[in-house]
């Protein structure tokens, strides 16, 4: 009894930071399997397939707030699906070395992004898309996507941001929308490899579900630079974590 409500209140934490950011919470999930035994390539499988079932709510409270902006979602995805299904076969080419030094350069990548541009005015309305930045943005978020298990949430708040124009709270909205169908592709391909446990990503979305919709609630109630400053703090520390 101990274990299942340990694990409902892990989702619970995971989805409350996922929905707050739109991220999915694969970089959470990711490091919270492999600390509780799983090999990294099937954490990253059961990370996406987590993701895969927990994006729903946290998407859905977005677009009923009316921050999601469906046609950067759409083209993105065009680009991200076929990118993240060949991310995620090339994880059987790569070591698990390889795969965790990947992991943390990017998220200090991503964390220097977004507070290098904390500090500038944020705009709370959409005013200009950059929608010719939109195929580049899908392909690399994808391709991360399905090779790290990440489900691009934490790509593409940052690049939805900095290259396509988006103001933060629509950024966080528009890739929770995104982030499903990116994950869903990949998760799909690694569970044709055998790198998914259905046990354990059925054990975390409860706790996933009800956290996502309430950090989805929240994000609507906090200041854009409070978002990027904390989102880029915790990039830190799971980059931190993932090399000790």
């Amino acid at each position: 009894m101990l274990s299942y409500l340990i694990d409902f209140m892990l989702g619970v934490g995971i989805g409350l930071i996922a929905g707050l950011f739109g991220v999915g919470g694969g970089f959470l999930i990711v490091p919270a399997l492999t600390f509780m035994g799983l090999p990294i390539h099937l954490a990253i499988g059961t990370s996406l397939a987590c993701i895969v079932m927990s994006s729903f709510a946290s998407a859905f409270t977005h677009l009923m707030e009316g921050k999601v902006l469906i046609r950067v979602a759409a083209l993105k995805e065009l680009f991200s699906v076929p990118a993240a299904i060949s991310g995620a076969y090339l994880t059987i080419f790569i070591n698990e070395t390889v795969l965790r030094a990947i992991f943390s350069g990017l998220l200090v990548y991503l964390a220097y992004e977004l507070l290098k541009t904390s500090g500038e005015e944020c705009s709370p309305e959409v005013s200009s898309i950059n929608y010719r930045n939109i195929p580049v943005v899908g392909l690399f978020a994808g391709f991360i996507s399905g090779l790290l298990g990440i489900s691009g949430g934490i790509l593409n708040v940052p690049l939805f941001h900095t290259m396509v124009g988006v103001p933060v709270k629509y950024a966080i909205g528009t890739s929770s929308v995104a982030i499903f169908f990116t994950a869903f592709a990949a998760a799909y391909e690694h569970y044709t490899l055998g790198q998914v446990s259905l046990r354990t990503a059925l054990l975390l979305a409860p706790g996933l579900i009800v956290g996502a919709y309430a950090g989805a609630r929240l994000a609507h109630r906090i200041q854009p630079k409070k978002l990027k400053l904390g989102f880029a703090g915790i990039l830190i520390l799971i980059a931190v974590k993932m090399v000790i």
